[in-house]
């Protein structure tokens, strides 16, 4: 053999017994704490370990949403594992807009959400970190007669049991309201 087939021969030899199991050993320190090392050096009895049991893991397209004939990939029904949302947020209002005294506190919240909102999943409104509105099947939201000041707006998304998967980033609103104590305002209520 060449030097060059040697080399090749010695290097696989190498490999293959590094591949292979190495000789675990279980020693006690000086702290009664149980220790397991493969250093025979340290002294120790040797460990007999079982042969790890592997599973390989599912194909990837298995785990691709299917697609319908049109080429739109089908949405999951329900009863199947959570899949996360592409975008789950408040849309509208802006963050730190504010409502306007004509408004009367009234304000509509409109939700991203894709894809569509699964038939088991719910969605649930907080104002000001307290639930406003009960989790339901929708991605909008009315609130009425908001208390003039800043609030902050946030949706919980929920899946079938109930868990919270999904929360908005927080949305500042400021809303303006007429007020007793200025009875020169066209909007006041006393008028």
């Amino acid at each position: 053999m060449d030097k060059r087939c040697m080399v090749l021969v010695a290097g696989l030899a190498l490999g293959l017994s590094s591949a292979q199991a190495q000789t675990i050993y279980r020693t006690t320190d000086a702290q009664g704490n149980v220790v397991f090392t493969d250093n025979p050096a340290r002294g120790g009895e040797e460990v007999q370990l079982e042969p790890l049991t592997v599973v390989p893991s599912p194909e990837a397209t298995t785990l691709a949403p299917p697609e319908r004939g049109d080429g739109e990939v089908a949405r999951s029904s329900p009863g199947q594992p959570f899949m996360p949302y592409d975008r789950f947020g408040i849309i509208a209002p802006d963050d730190e807009s504010t409502l306007p005294t004509g408004a009367a506190g009234n304000v509509q919240v409109q939700l991203g959400i894709r894809p569509a909102l699964r038939d088991d999943h719910r969605v649930r409104l907080l104002l000001d970190g307290r639930i406003s509105q009960s989790a339901m099947h929708t991605d909008t939201f009315l609130l009425n007669n908001l208390n003039r000041g800043e609030h902050t707006l946030q949706a919980e998304l929920l899946d079938a049991s109930g868990a919270v998967r999904h929360r908005t980033e927080p949305v500042t609103l400021y809303v303006q309201r007429a007020s007793v104590n200025l009875p020169q305002n066209p909007n006041n209520p006393a008028n």
